[in-house]
């Protein structure tokens, strides 16, 4: 009868995650919300429907391992050493002062020490899941905020593996001196070290031998072995299932199979996941909720005032601009999922009593509930901040005139100041990494520290006597708010915009951009020219052809029912013959051959009319005219003659 129970409760558990999936992704908000919800409704606090969440708590814990393991795969080591200053400096500031200041407020009420640092490491954690899926939806994944967001999110992740190792010595309940807690962490960490190398040695091997049987299932098999022999290990050495799901992951993550053993892993990953947040729904109970709000909106509050505003700090202190900090510090401004599996793990140790569960889970869950709201509204509060903080007294007047101004120092932003140092046209660069700029003025980049969005910036670096501004930044919010200074500064000014999507377009038109570079569209443009290249059509009918497509703003490929009499008609140039050049060079096998050895007119039906060699052109060349290397041959044809010839001379035949 209990396994009758527990399959009853998956299926309605799969059943009301399908349409939650569908109805979120509608209203763009992330479905762990909706999970969320649906463990409240369904619930023993709800309707009543899952009564029973014992075998819920079993499938939530594999829900846990495999998030965890899929972390660790993700966790390459090269990128951290890249993001060494960013994970250190933000992200380890961030997570020690948000245990730290806590527990000391918390011993002024006097709350326990060992509580108050429990505590702490739970309000430390923000959301992953939530604040990576809205960053990505809203293409703000590379802009400076976004950044600085995944390297602190980064850093709590990797943060969680210590806080369970700690986990059990603050919920031991005998009084032990410093020496003996240090005795224990070193005991702990030690074996953990123990087991990383046992696995480094095992795994790869037990992988690659699994990889040459060529057999999906012992595959899939071996893999969900290695993952759950780690985690059990760890557990029998007293540390939690999640932290030897994690090495697994990280030991994966560098080997050859990391991609193979996430694409087995993801499916399994995602079920017990949806799972593992149903169930933090279901445990929360409405009516405590109901009768403690005042409470619980309280708590909400002081949380993501407290972290929004400590990360505002912390990025403020490593000299980023005002709008940087207050978008970062709002992303951030909620309780994450590990915070959940934290506080069951803290309940096992007896470090949260039941009231104090209910009143942490409510408030955790109503966070990542308004985290959507919250980023929703984060540019309009950002820029308001911006206009009230006080800019640097350096800021006078600008000393540029008839220049490119060019928002942002990555790729694009690089390759373009290139050209124009080398084309002698004057240039400044606005850039928000401070690393950027020490690294940049160390070449001799002539460039502002700023953010584009404040106006005062943009007249320091000369925007009513600049010629042109470039974005090439990845921040929409940014680029739609500085176009708009700026053409109200200069409305003479030619605005060239990069941008992502194509959705973007018809706001940047009417915000005054003059050319936008799309680059979905620019993608398909270079593949469209490549391809007509393969058929040999005259590169001036693919530059035509390249200008249709990009005129009016790309309007002819955002329509789905293009209007084909807008395209030169490109079968009858395919129909009819041309001319093509072939150039031999030193491997050619053919060289030294005369043309009739070549026969190209009887094999292909195309002729070679002309042979350049040098400063000097064979006109009409003989079948005794040899083929030299260095020589250029002017063939005439069809398209496919010519075809063939080309192939016939890559040949060794």
């Amino acid at each position: 009868m209990n396994q009758i129970t527990i399959i009853r409760d998956i299926v309605l558990i799969l059943l009301v995650s399908l349409p939650i999936i569908y109805l979120f992704r509608k209203i763009n908000l992330p479905s762990i919300t909706g999970f969320l919800i649906a463990g409240m409704i369904i619930g023993p606090y709800g309707f009543h429907i899952i009564s029973d969440t014992g075998d819920i708590q079993t499938m939530a814990e594999m829900g846990v391992i495999l998030l965890l393991f899929t972390i660790g795969l993700e966790v390459n080591t090269a990128s951290l050493y890249k993001m060494k200053k960013l994970l250190l400096y933000s992200g380890g500031f961030q997570v020690a002062l948000s245990i730290i200041l806590p527990a000391f407020i918390f011993l002024i009420f006097k709350i326990p020490i060992r509580l108050g640092i429990f505590l702490g490491m739970l309000i430390s954690l923000s959301s992953t899941a939530i604040v990576l899926k809205i960053l990505s939806e809203k293409d703000q994944i590379d802009s400076p905020h976004g950044k600085i967001t995944l390297g602190i999110l980064l850093f709590q992740d990797l943060a969680v593996v210590p806080m369970f190792i700690i986990l059990p010595l603050l919920g031991s309940e005998q009084t032990s001196s410093v020496a003996a807690f240090l005795l224990q962490l070193s005991l702990a960490f030690g074996s953990l070290a123990m087991i990383i190398i046992l696995s480094r040695v095992i795994m790869p091997k037990v992988l690659f031998q699994l990889a040459h049987l060529r057999i999906r299932e012992a595959f899939t098999i071996g893999t969900i072995l290695l993952l759950l022999g780690t985690a059990y290990l760890t557990h029998a050495l007293g540390l939690s299932f999640a932290i030897g799901a994690f090495i697994a992951g990280v030991i994966l993550s560098d080997s050859d199979f990391t991609h193979q053993v996430t694409s087995e892993i993801l499916p399994l990953k995602d079920i017990f996941n949806s799972i593992f947040f149903v169930s933090i729904g279901l445990l929360l109970n409405i009516n405590f909720v109901a009768g403690s709000l005042a409470l619980i909106v309280l708590i909400v509050f002081s949380i993501i005032l407290f972290k929004s505003l400590l990360i505002f700090i912390i990025i403020r202190i490593m000299k980023y601009p005002v709008r940087t900090a207050v978008l970062t510090g709002l992303a951030l401004a909620q309780v994450g999922e590990f915070s959940f599996v934290l506080a069951q793990e803290g309940m096992t140790y007896h470090l949260l009593e039941s009231n104090l569960y209910n009143i942490f889970l409510a408030s955790s869950i109503f966070t990542m509930l308004l985290t959507p709201l919250i980023l929703q509204l984060a540019p309009f509060l950002a820029n308001k901040v911006v206009k009230i903080a006080p800019m640097s007294a350096d800021i006078k007047k600008s000393k540029f005139n008839d220049h490119v101004i060019i928002a942002g120092f990555g790729l694009n932003g690089r390759n373009l100041a290139r050209v124009l140092k080398e084309a002698g046209i004057p240039y400044v660069v606005i850039e928000l990494n401070p690393n950027t700029i020490k690294e940049g003025k160390s070449t001799g980049e002539n460039m502002i520290y700023g953010d584009i969005t404040k106006e005062e910036i943009l007249l320091y670096a000369g925007i009513k006597t600049a010629r042109v501004i470039v974005f090439a930044i990845s921040d929409p919010p940014s680029t739609k708010t500085a176009l708009k200074i700026a053409k109200s500064n200069n409305k003479a000014i030619k605005a060239i915009v990069r941008t992502r999507y194509i959705n973007e377009i018809d706001e940047l038109l009417l915000l005054g951009a003059d050319e936008i570079i799309p680059e979905e569209f620019e993608t398909s443009l270079q593949i469209f020219s490549k391809v007509l290249e393969k058929y040999h059509l005259p590169l001036n009918i693919i530059m035509q052809q390249v200008s249709i497509l990009r005129g009016e703003s790309y309007s002819l490929l955002r329509k789905e029912k293009a209007d084909i009499n807008s395209f030169i008609h490109l079968d009858e140039i395919l129909a009819a013959g041309l001319t093509s050049t072939y150039f031999i060079n030193e491997d050619n096998y053919h060289k030294g051959q005369t043309l009739e050895q070549l026969n190209l007119r009887k094999k292909t039906d195309a002729t070679v009319i002309a042979i350049v060699r040098g400063n000097r052109t064979i006109s009409n060349p003989s079948a005794k005219d040899t083929v030299e290397s260095g020589d250029t041959l002017v063939i005439t044809g069809t398209h496919k003659s010519v075809d063939l010839a080309f192939s016939l001379l890559d040949s060794k035949d």
